[in-house]
């Protein structure tokens, strides 16, 4: 379904968007309101119901519905990541005016990323199928570890990308806003906030090896895996402002996305005996996130997990 005309209006799109968002609406370093962002998020989930209203009248029912579940997923799983992007900015002290600019920067990378990444699983599932059964293995593993460990094993300071940058560059002192190079004593050195979105560039490759194979466990095709990862990721600076003052209400939240891995793991590595269409897909994936949403509202409040 994936015709070149298509792949080319859709990147078209969203490169259009990203130069409104940066060179229009976000030109001057501000921290985002809960109002804005919540706005914003609005936005975001409508166009992408736009997008998955029009691959059901021009695709099919089986296509839309292979998209939306496929975006459900990348959903739970961006969300997810807010709670990591917490932790490195909270490690690195990023003022909440200069996030912006480091998840701006981090979506645009995370797109091209999530590209490359996208079309090397396409070409080997083409060339060896079986493979398929790997994807599966490994999306079943990281439910599993993220159920049991959660992100308790993320530690921005130790992450070694950004040893890697500190060895290679000078590292400049103090901060210098929102800027990512400057030039201290005749040489181009890095600001932390360059470092910051280092760690949160290497903290997207790790969540995309779980999501992407995930995401090829709903549907085989690469237009509907590509174009459901990219309208997850555009809202997530959005989602951010918006979850990051509200984390009690999403306590549960690391189990809820860990259920769905888990299924998905398993629904892939059982495809041979088992088949499921892709309503009973999307109603399982909902019934999973919404029970930890339930979940998540409902329990008694307490030490929030995720700080």
């Amino acid at each position: 379904m994936g015709t070149p005309a298509l792949w080319v209006g859709f990147n078209l799109c969203v490169l259009l968007i990203l130069a409104i968002d940066l060179g229009l609406l976000n030109r001057h370093a501000h921290a985002i309101t809960l109002r804005e962002a919540a706005l914003w998020s609005a936005v975001w989930v409508t166009l992408s119901l736009a997008f998955n209203a029009w691959i059901f009248t021009s695709h099919g029912r089986q296509a839309g519905t292979e998209f939306l579940t496929a975006y459900l997923v990348e959903q739970s799983l961006s969300i997810d990541n807010i709670f990591v992007f917490l932790l490195v900015f909270r490690s690195f002290g990023v003022a909440p005016q200069f996030q912006h600019r480091v998840l701006f920067w981090g979506v645009l990378g995370a797109i091209l990323l999530r590209g490359a990444m996208i079309a090397l699983g396409t070409v080997l599932i083409q060339r060896f199928e079986w493979i398929l059964y790997l994807f599966g293995a490994f999306v079943l593993y990281a439910g599993v570890h993220l159920f049991v460990r959660g992100h308790k094993d993320f530690h921005p300071e130790k992450n070694p990308v950004l040893r890697w940058a500190r060895r290679i560059f000078p590292l400049a002192e103090p901060a210098h806003g929102e800027r990512f190079f400057v030039r201290e004593k005749g040489r181009r050195a890095i600001t932390m906030l360059f470092v910051t979105l280092l760690v949160v560039e290497s903290a997207d490759v790790v969540f995309a090896l779980d999501s992407i194979p995930a995401v090829f466990g709903i549907t085989r095709e690469p237009f509907l895996v590509y174009t459901s990862n990219i309208c997850a990721i555009l809202g997530l600076r959005s989602y951010y402002f918006l979850v990051s003052g509200a984390l009690e209400f999403f306590r549960y939240l690391d189990d809820g996305v860990s259920a769905v891995l888990i299924f998905v793991g398993a629904k892939m590595l059982a495809a041979p005996w088992v088949h499921l269409s892709a309503p009973a897909s999307l109603a399982i994936v909902c019934g999973l996130l919404g029970t930890a949403m339930v979940a998540s509202i409902f329990a008694p409040r307490g030490s929030n997990p995720h700080a």
